[in-house]
């Protein structure tokens, strides 16, 4: 699922909302400067933008519908999955990248009037139907089914204009040349069927271990491989939310209050999904298509699949997909298909329904009505929300006072004995090493890093709890000795005579090959792996080695069936062999050179805007207070399971 997700996270958002961010390749780092672990601002800034603050609760409405959406594609959506997605963190980012464009634009005098934003609204696709607009009427009602504030759209829609008219500027002296695109051509359209036989170090054993001999020699040739890298340690009180909740005691008007005060995250939306075969007349009688039409009911009444026959007979933009809808796409469709859409019950089909230019069957293959989660079943979810939000503002609200305390004592630990926290040294810690389940993201760790002897620490925000931190020692970089590292040089002296014996084994395979023994059995004999690609391209991922620079030239240039000198990847070796190649002509290029410069320059716009935009960033200034982003971010997800 994980996966799945991932690949398709750019379809993620509602289906008419506009995402400013499409015109950026790249996420860029925000976190860090003003706003840091240790530092104090107010608590609803979430970020600070060229001196334009971004509000917890703007943050927050951002994250909550994009994580609702993804709830009504995904039912198994959880606090871990969306930690993983590392949504939260996207959201926010989103929301810097928009603001930074947006004051540019605002230098700029950058604009969006009246008149472009009619003409952006009257041609946009999901408001066309056959190539006209559906009019005002209906462009309220499809935003009023996605749940879109009108004002809101249209607020979206000039800042789509406003940013294209940006982008067209900054890119405008962008330029490509038919050479490069020549280049580029080649480059995507070329490739070459390989063979490789592999072998990683994983798969070979070493007699014995490095004796010391060989471990001290080592070690004094490579000492700048082994230095020791500065490390912090602290004085840490940490407050549990799962502790603090057993201090909680919720009544039932708590619960109730909050179902009525939330009911809305308590309904699930009314859906419909269709499915559509549509003959067009294209010149012909329309009573002959409402013959074929009618003869394509009768099948599907007869037990045919509707999808399959749509993809065999419909001709629509929909018909490789079986001729199925989206909840919202059908709302596009003609008048009177949706009024047989309406009027349809789940499961069943519509006669044909004639079009001005064509033949339509509709069937319904989904119609729910909006139910509303009761709340007995509800009880249990809304606790479990209350009881996380109240133990994290029971723990912010303790860390927040020892705090006070403690910066009064200059001691966390004086503080801590009078106010009967216990503490704990965090031990000696890398930046962003992680400290067991209370701080797996290494929050703290970093956080130790922006104190100063003795500092004592802003309060600490992880997913797990509140805590505060004093510093009180500091081990900065320096060289190792070899009894601090010892065993790390000698694992490492291990890999390095693995990799040895790994290629020494591929040099010897290679040698002996004869033109009779197949790759098949060498790799059976052998304990080598054999992979196959049929259509490599240069730049392509390998399976199992991953990005290979060598690999790509020889893929190109190597004689057909000429087996390679060992080629080196991360963990092995590998002998490769190019079964056969397609090569492009100038002819064919000649064919597609409008197509290949356009994209070329679009992927050269948009390389040059993720440069741009880190520009600007550092010009204007971004800082994120991760404090707030943590502490904003597990309030949401406190509402969704582990």
């Amino acid at each position: 699922m994980l996966k799945v997700m991932r690949k398709n996270i750019k379809s993620l958002a509602p289906v008419l909302w506009i995402v400013i961010a499409t015109f950026i390749i790249a996420i860029f780092a925000v976190w860090g400067g003003a706003g840091r672990i240790g530092e104090t601002q107010a608590s609803n800034v979430i970020a600070t933008v060229g001196g334009t603050k971004i509000t917890t609760d703007e943050f927050s409405t951002n994250l909550r519908q994009r994580l609702e959406n993804l709830k009504r594609q995904f039912k198994e959506l959880n606090r871990g999955l969306i930690q993983q997605l590392n949504l939260p963190q996207q959201v926010l980012e989103e929301m810097v990248q928009q603001e930074l464009l947006r004051q540019m634009a605002r230098d700029m005098g950058l604009g969006a009037s009246d008149e472009e934003l009619r003409q952006k609204i009257t041609s946009y696709p999901a408001f066309q139907r056959d190539g006209q607009f559906i009019g005002a009427e209906e462009y309220r009602s499809v935003l009023s089914w996605n749940h879109i504030p009108v004002a809101e759209f249209e607020k979206g829609m000039r800042r789509e204009i406003v940013l294209t008219k940006l982008v067209q500027v900054l890119t405008a002296g962008l330029a490509v040349t038919p050479e490069e695109a020549w280049d580029n051509y080649k480059k995507n359209g070329e490739t070459a069927k390989l063979e490789y036989l592999l072998l990683d170090k994983g798969k070979v054993k070493l007699e014995g271990e490095p004796g010391p001999a060989e471990v001290q020699a080592y070690f004094d040739k490579n000492k700048d491989k082994f230095k020791i890298p500065e490390k912090r340690e602290a004085v840490l009180a940490f407050l549990k939310t799962e502790d603090l909740k057993k201090e909680i005691e919720l009544g039932e008007s708590e619960v109730e209050k909050y179902y009525k005060d939330n009911i809305d995250q308590f309904k699930q939306p009314e859906e419909t999904l269709v499915s559509r075969i549509f003959l067009p007349l294209e010149g012909q009688a329309k009573d002959l298509v409402l013959a074929e039409a009618q003869s394509l009911a009768d099948r599907i009444g007869k037990g045919e699949d509707f999808g399959e026959v749509a993809k065999r007979h419909s001709r629509d933009a929909k018909a490789a997909q079986g001729g199925t809808w989206g909840p919202s796409e059908w709302m596009t469709l003609p008048a009177k298909e949706q009024e047989a859409i309406k009027t349809l019950d789940q499961g069943r089909m519509s006669g044909p329904i004639e079009e001005e230019d064509g033949v339509a069957l509709i069937k319904v293959t989904k119609k729910t009505e909006s139910v509303t989660t009761p709340l007995s079943e509800a009880r249990a979810r809304i606790k479990t929300m209350l009881e996380e939000q109240k133990a994290q503002a029971l723990a912010t609200e303790r860390i927040t006072k020892l705090e006070k305390d403690a910066r009064k004592e200059k001691s966390l630990e004086s503080a801590c004995a009078k106010n009967n926290f216990k503490t704990e040294r965090t031990g000696l810690l890398k930046k962003g090493e992680a400290m067991g389940a209370n701080d797996p993201s290494g929050a703290i760790s970093s956080a130790l890093f922006n104190l100063g002897d003795k500092e004592i620490s802003a309060p600490l925000f992880t997913y797990r709890g509140a805590g505060l931190a004093q510093l009180v020692n500091t081990v900065p970089t320096h060289e190792a000795k070899l009894d601090e590292v010892r065993e790390e040089v000698g694992l490492d002296l291990t890999e390095v005579r693995k990799k040895e014996k790994v290629l020494e084994t591929v040099q010897n395979l290679r040698a002996k090959m004869t033109p009779k023994q197949t790759w098949e059995d060498l790799a059976s004999k052998n304990g080598l792996e054999l992979k196959t690609v049929n259509e490599h391209k240069r730049g392509q991922y390998l399976g199992t080695i991953g990005e290979n620079a060598e690999v790509d030239q020889l893929a190109f240039s190597l004689p057909l069936q000429t087996v390679s000198e060992p080629v080196e990847f991360g963990d092995g070796y590998l002998l490769l062999k190019v079964l056969e190649r397609k090569e492009v002509s100038q002819a064919d290029f000649a064919a597609n050179k409008d197509k290949e410069m356009d994209n070329l320059l679009a992927d050269r716009s948009n390389k040059f805007l993720a440069s741009y935009i880190a520009k600007l960033r550092e010009e204007k200034g971004a800082k994120v207070n991760y404090n707030v982003f943590l502490q904003t971010q597990s309030d949401i997800l406190s509402r969704f399971a582990e």
